[in-house]
């Protein structure tokens, strides 16, 4: 752990002795037996109106603490490196340490201000050039390798972190977007289903994010962080405590996708002026047309039964028609094309 040598497989096998989870027994009451909307607005309701601090304090002493390397009290263990550095290494140089939105507060124009922009769950001590690498970028999977970040990956829309602060990852994104719904002038945060979101108050990529959740899940070094920060904060982030959560309100990715494919038919392909897509779920479903550049030219609503999507004013060439469900999750894509008489 004491340098960027160490495999990042190893990151956590340390965290041995740290104290685990101890859930006020009454915390969560009230969540009993439900899931999805209901669920989130529940929990919304217990972690909103947390104790705020500035962004300065995070710094000075909440970090230091939270982050701490319990091998050694001088130094912060960091997101995404896991390198141990000294608290006091704190700046904006090489080698140096600093605070990591991993809501990045371009999405939705926090700032550094609380509560967001101060809120603990989600704002990580880091590597100061790993740290700027990654920016703003939404979470996915794939990419470039990141040098000075073993496992890291980046691309030029998303970011993917190594395997063992995945979960970490996801479950701070889940947890702003139940903690911040508009209250009070707060922001109002959705996690997504797509990259490339920013400025929007949006994160993604939900569905990568959802089997990070599940692949990575809580370790000694997360609960005791989600302890710390609630002996502050007086707020959890509640999918550390609960993990089975996340799936209760966003559902299974792969599952719900797969549900909806077999629902799903797009026809005629290729076509001349438009395009029919026939579904027999039940739940209603978002669609957008994209040109190959990326650019949306044609977006609508569909509802069960059979829709048509016309095209006649579009050029003919290669299209992509984009699926997505009520949580704004991809499910099906067609790339299309379309052709003249």
């Amino acid at each position: 752990m004491k340098s960027i040598s160490i495999p990042i497989i190893s990151f956590f096998l340390f965290c041995v002795t740290l104290v685990h989870a101890q859930i006020p027994a009454d915390y969560y009451d009230g969540t009993e037996g439900l899931t999805g909307e209901e669920l989130k607005s529940a929990l919304h309701n217990i972690i909103k109106d947390h104790v705020e601090y500035s962004y300065s304090d995070l710094r000075d002493f909440i970090l230091p603490d939270s982050d701490e390397d319990p091998d050694n009290s001088n130094n912060v263990i960091l997101i995404y490196t896991g390198i141990s550095r000294a608290k006091s290494n704190f700046g904006g140089g090489q080698g140096q340490w600093n605070r990591e939105h991993v809501w990045a507060k371009s999405h939705g124009d926090f700032g550094t201000s609380p509560p967001a922009g101060s809120d603990a769950h989600h704002v990580r001590p880091a590597d100061v050039q790993v740290n700027s690498t990654r920016s703003n970028l939404d979470f996915d999977n794939g990419g470039s390798p990141v040098s000075g970040c073993q496992g890291c990956k980046i691309d030029d829309d998303s970011f993917e972190p190594p395997d063992a602060v995945k979960g970490d990852v996801a479950r701070m994104i889940f947890y702003m977007a139940v903690r911040y719904e508009g209250d009070n002038g707060e922001p109002d945060l959705e996690v997504v289903d797509r990259v490339d979101t920013s400025p929007a108050p949006e994160h993604g990529k939900l569905s990568t994010l959802l089997v990070w959740s599940n692949q990575d899940p809580p370790d000694d070094f997360e609960m005791n962080r989600n302890e710390v920060v609630y002996g502050y904060q007086q707020n959890r982030n509640p999918f550390i405590d609960h993990p089975e959560f996340v799936d209760e309100i966003w559902g299974n990715a792969n599952a719900i996708a797969d549900n909806l494919n077999m629902n799903l038919s797009c026809y005629p392909n290729p076509f001349v002026n438009r395009v029919f897509i026939e579904y027999g779920g039940s739940s209603t479903l978002t669609w957008f047309v994209e040109s190959m550049d990326g650019k949306t030219v044609e977006k609508g609503v569909m509802h069960p039964g059979k829709s048509a999507i016309n095209l006649a004013d579009d050029n003919p060439g290669l299209y992509v028609l984009v699926i997505r469900d009520a949580n704004g999750r991809q499910v099906k894509t067609y790339k299309l094309l379309k052709t003249v008489r």
